[in-house]
């Protein structure tokens, strides 16, 4: 999987579990764009998808998102045509989601799982090829930008 750049974001609750995932990517070799929040004040989700969704624009480029539950995070990216943002919980979604779905964003939320299923969903995201095959045309159908 050819990786150009990763982006990272989250919301006040996903601060703690972005700094270490940032480490993680740093330290198998990505070049990581910390996109914030950088603090534990409170922020909107929703503004940190944005940020995502505009710097998000080549092939080769994918992101993590992180906010409580992963929900609203991913739901705010999703409304973006070029984003197809998968809310994983384990290392086992997080696989499908590059295999069958070509993700190229990881949702998680930092409050549902731990710091070493999170750590497992990264290196499992990350070193997940898209199938292709049956699964293109399901992705075709999903609209947007490929």
């Amino acid at each position: 999987m050819k990786i150009d750049k990763i982006f990272i974001a989250s919301d006040h609750a996903g601060f703690d579990l972005k700094a270490q995932i940032c480490r993680l990517l740093k330290n198998e070799g990505f070049d990581v764009c910390d996109l914030g929040t950088h603090s534990k004040d409170s922020v909107d989700y929703p503004d940190f998808a944005e940020l995502m969704a505009q710097n998000l624009r080549g092939d080769n480029e994918y992101g993590v998102l992180i906010c409580g539950t992963g929900i609203g995070i991913s739901i705010a990216a999703n409304r973006h045509s070029h984003v197809r943002c998968a809310l994983c919980h384990d290392v086992t979604t997080a696989k499908l989601a590059r295999e069958h779905n070509d993700a190229n964003v990881l949702a998680m939320g930092a409050r549902t799982i731990g710091d070493a299923v999170a750590a497992d969903m990264i290196k499992a995201f990350f070193a997940t090829e898209f199938a292709g095959g049956r699964h293109e045309r399901r992705v075709k159908k999903l609209g947007g930008e490929k």
